[in-house]
């Protein structure tokens, strides 16, 4: 289950697991082993396909639903999804006879209906894949590779040989294809920005053989974020943020310029943080119809736009959407809501009739469910976005001001949804109440609020936890004497720096967290190798800072209990990150609690690790503080 380092003298190290909770609650491993996640949908004339990791399993899974709705699985015995720039995203493509999908080993495999198993294209080997896209008029795939640290745009036969495409950028994006497979277009960004800093738009056209020429650069007119080009017929439309929020523009030809034209749409973001390949909050639709995904305060919301403009809101019972692709004209997607488990939905684009074709089902049957309140901070001098967050209150009423975990997400460029959450459960079934917390840097609240965080990571972000604890503390929705923080990858940074100096908290927990940032610019692959930079400035010109940020440097600061959880196999936090500040603060007489998992890489894939670690948590927070459900006056 857990290993730790013989090097280290770790607190707790050797403390049993806690009790097995009472009959009355659901255990750790009943939470983490019902969930059930959908992802990566995509379609062809055969059916939809999608990746699904099911309840009481580990490893996403190929699915399939037909025309006439049969249903089921393929790939029998293989584990699926790419691993390219950490993140992985575009793992499968849909060509008319067959599906051709990246297994967790890298390899590109495909399979048709009816196969038990399938045929391998592309053996496993030192190498990514990602971006899959079909070329349905060749009878192959599109795809981004990635060997030796360089990427590559090529085009995988059924036979199994691939040419390149298109060499030379740092990054690419997942390719897209007109209807008739003439035109492509992708996205490219360099070295050392992020997809969400600056990217570049790429046009050129396919001859017969299926090879590249007339090939065109369009950078945005001015530096900003491009994403999710497509095709309707020969016009291209993307989403771009130079005007300050992720919004659709169509780009057309004019001789050899491109000119881009903003379509009429409210000042919000259409998509989020690009940290996967082959994402998709835009589609068209017959009839000149549109759907599109905005988010709104956190929330995502799924709008109709017919041919003269008007919009209708649909799916109201859902709060993100994902992978939207349109199949026999009518518009499906991975729906998510608070209260059910990821479906799939149908949208019928003339009525706004929404079915569930897949999913959606009842999480915690029989159980009252936790639901997210919005809450907002009072803006302060400058806030052009107020900072804004989801509150998840105990499920049994409460008497007094509840236990309050507050939640930094993880990227830092990312966000939290309101969306069901097995772990928010966990700890609302308990007596506890949750806070997720979208401070400045968040994605889905525009393009200034997100690059907020240039140079002040571990400042802003540090302010805007304890502003929210403050804040929910005012409004009598936690207690101020057992406020806990946590959080995970750049969250448990985020985490580590609000303890610093800081007497409001009466315990934390870093999993896989950052705590030194210098280090792991060394270390941290290369998708984010300049994001560091980024996040606290130039090393070379800012030593001070990057010192001052540091949570290795203040572990003496930090008084408040501790507790680690760190997979052995991580790459992005490598573990080095964890055992440099376990021995630190171990060194300064505030040991920490460590808790190895040396078979887990970036996020924690097994059910028993995932559940295990809840217990650890919870029996944690309990000795460092009250029961949740003690009564106030009962502290002391």
């Amino acid at each position: 289950m857990y290993r730790t380092p013989d090097c280290f003298s770790v607190a707790e190290s050797s403390r049993r697991l806690p009790e097995t909770p009472a009959a009355t609650r659901l255990s750790a491993y009943e939470v983490c082993a019902g969930h059930a996640q959908r992802t990566e949908l995509v379609a062809s004339e055969t059916g939809l396909f999608w990746l699904e990791e099911a309840p009481g399993e580990q490893g996403k899974v190929l699915k399939f639903r037909t025309e006439t709705g049969e249903q089921g699985g393929l790939l029998e015995g293989h584990t699926l999804g790419s691993r390219i720039n950490g993140y992985g995203g575009g793992s499968l493509a849909a060509l008319d006879d067959r599906v051709v999908a990246v297994t967790d080993e890298q390899a590109l495999v495909s399979v048709t209906l009816g196969q038990a198993g399938g045929r391998v294209l592309v053996p496993a080997a030192e190498c990514a894949w990602g971006g899959l896209a079909a070329d349905h008029a060749r009878n192959r795939v599109l795809a981004v590779r990635e060997a030796d640290g360089v990427q590559q745009l090529v085009a995988v036969g059924d036979d199994g040989q691939w040419v390149c495409l298109h060499q030379g950028e740092d990054f690419y994006g997942a390719p897209v294809l007109s209807a008739d497979g003439w035109q492509i277009a992708w996205i490219s960004w360099q070295l050392p920005a992020m997809p969400w800093l600056s990217s570049r738009l790429w046009v050129g056209e396919l001859d017969r053989a299926g090879r590249l020429r007339n090939l065109r650069c369009c950078r945005p007119p001015v530096e900003a974020s491009v994403q999710q080009p497509l095709f309707r017929g020969d016009a291209l439309w993307l989403l771009s943020d130079h005007d300050g929020w992720w919004q659709p523009w169509q780009i057309q030809s004019q001789g050899r310029e491109l000119v881009w034209h903003r379509l009429p749409a409210p000042d919000l973001d259409h998509a989020n943080a690009p940290w996967q390949l082959g994402e998709c909050h835009h589609c068209a639709l017959p009839d000149g119809r549109w759907a599109r995904v905005r988010y709104h305060q956190g929330t995502g919301e799924l709008w109709l736009i017919d041919a003269a403009g008007d919009e209708t809101r649909v799916a109201r019972e859902f709060s993100d959407f994902r992978s939207l692709c349109a199949r026999h004209g009518r518009l499906c997607c991975v729906a998510r809501s608070p209260d059910r488990l990821d479906a799939i939905i149908e949208v019928e684009p003339g009525t706004g009739e929404v079915r569930v074709l897949v999913g959606g089902e009842a999480p915690l049957p029989g159980r009252e469910l936790a639901l997210p309140e919005t809450f907002v901070l009072p803006a302060q001098d400058g806030d052009d976005v107020p900072v804004q967050g989801f509150l998840y209150a105990p499920v049994e009423p409460v008497f007094t001001a509840p236990p309050l975990i507050l939640v930094a997400h993880g990227g830092p460029t990312s966000a939290a949804y309101p969306v069901y959450n097995p772990q928010v459960q966990y700890w609302c079934q308990r007596g506890f109440a949750v806070a997720e917390v979208n401070y400045r840097g968040s994605s889905g609240f525009g393009r200034r609020f997100r690059l907020a965080l240039a140079g002040g990571w571990g400042e802003l972000d540090v302010q805007d936890m304890r502003r929210a604890a403050a804040y929910l503390v005012t409004q009598g929705r936690a207690d101020e004497r057992r406020l806990y923080i946590q959080g995970r990858s750049s969250g448990g940074y985020t985490a580590l720096m609000t303890l610093v100096d800081d007497d409001c908290f009466r315990g934390g927990a870093s999993i896989f967290g950052v705590t030194d940032p210098l280090n792991l610019k060394r270390m941290t692959h290369r998708f984010e190798s300049g994001y560091l930079d980024w996040l606290l400035g130039d090393a070379s010109l800012h030593a001070e800072r990057w010192h001052a940020r540091t949570p290795l440097h203040h572990a003496g600061r930090i008084r408040a209990p501790v507790i680690f959880f760190q997979g052995g196999l991580d790459r992005v936090v490598v573990p080095a990150q964890t055992r440099a500040m376990v021995a630190s603060m171990t060194a300064a007489g505030h040991p920490p609690e460590l808790h190895w998992f040396e078979d887990e890489g970036h996020g924690f894939r097994r059910r028993r690790n995932q559940a295990n670690m809840l217990e650890w948590l919870y029996s944690f927070y309990r000795s460092t503080g009250l029961k949740a459900n003690e009564r106030a006056e009962n502290l002391s």
